[in-house]
């Protein structure tokens, strides 16, 4: 069952007597246990009906006889499971899991990873509970969740900003969470996240960042490619080679893509680049500026100099000295 469906549920009163969710991605796990600790029973309900456990710690025992109890002033109970992972024993829990009671809604939180499908733990699990999985944002998925979470609470963000958070962040959705709230707090008389916010809240540079340099190469400007790569160089921490590379890689390979399309015009292009103007307006420089080779040569770059970047084949040259060498091959060869 998906993260929403078991929410709108949940708001319902619709409950299942056990709820299983797994995955890599432990922000919507953490979501979904939030919401079952806060909500799911009134705060008097969960005084005596509330009980936690976490899997380090957790006697499979004690977590069956818990969920075997009835509620008490209530007409349910809620036991929770949280890092499941580290439990041991966990499948001894077979035999609660086969017959549960009605009255209890056990939740288990198993993060960072998934069972192994092939146990009979997960074969009765298939048949007994509500199972979510929790995988991580696919790359081209993430600005537009960004965009989609900050509507949510209320604001707006515009899509060079959305990059930014992509591109600093990754795809770790509790830290880009983390700082879109630090955002909306420092936020005044405005509900716009724009690029100016950025900088000044999380330091993120708007105009020496990996987008800015991926606009350079796009353009062909060695000097302000230069000049993004120097910064880089006296601020270490604000774009380290390996989120540099793989951000201007992803934008390539959807360059490259685009000569795919029998359509080349903006309505069919915007998709590729994730309904971005402004990345659709430097993917357009790039098909001038490079053509259909020059791409196919800058993403075997990109590939050799990621590899250098990780130490192989390389005597320890610096990340700023790779960057500019890859540059300028790019600039001046492609």
């Amino acid at each position: 069952m998906s993260f929403d469906k078991i929410i709108q549920s949940w708001k319902k009163k619709s409950f299942q007597p056990v709820y299983w969710f797994e995955g890599d991605e432990s922000y919507f796990i953490d979501l979904l246990v939030q919401e079952a600790e806060n909500n799911i029973l009134s705060s008097d309900e969960a005084a005596f009906n509330l009980t936690t456990f976490y899997g380090k710690d957790a006697d499979w025992a004690a977590v069956m006889n818990a969920c075997k109890r009835h509620p008490m002033f209530s007409e349910r109970q809620v036991v929770l499971l949280k890092e499941a992972q580290l439990m041991n024993n966990i499948d001894k829990l077979e035999s609660y899991i086969e017959s549960p009671l009605s009255s209890t809604i056990f939740i288990v939180a198993y993060k960072g990873k998934t069972y192994d499908k092939r146990t009979k733990l997960y074969k009765l699990l298939e048949k007994k509970a509500t199972i979510f999985q929790s995988q991580k944002l696919k790359e081209g998925k993430i600005q537009e969740w960004i965009i989609e979470h900050v509507t949510s609470i209320g604001c707006k963000i515009t899509p060079k900003s959305a990059s930014l958070l992509e591109e600093h962040i990754g795809s770790d959705i509790s830290r880009i969470v983390n700082e879109i709230d630090k955002l909306r707090i420092n936020l005044k008389d405005t509900n716009i996240i724009d690029e100016n916010s950025i900088e000044l809240f999380i330091g993120i540079s708007k105009e020496y960042n990996a987008f800015e340099l991926q606009a350079a190469i796009a353009q062909k400007n060695l000097l302000q490619a230069i000049k993004i790569i120097n910064y880089f160089e006296s601020n270490p921490k604000a774009s380290p080679i390996q989120m540099v590379l793989p951000a201007i890689y992803g934008f390539m390979s959807r360059v490259y893509s685009a000569y795919g399309l029998p359509n080349k015009s903006d309505a069919s292009l915007k998709p590729l680049f994730y309904f971005n103007p402004v990345a659709l307006q430097q993917g357009h420089a790039a098909m001038k500026n490079y053509g259909y080779q020059g791409i196919e040569k800058i993403i075997l770059l990109l590939h050799h100099y990621s590899i250098k970047g990780v130490g192989v084949g390389d005597d320890g040259t610096s990340s700023a000295k790779l960057l500019k060498e890859m540059v300028a091959k790019i600039i001046m060869e492609c």
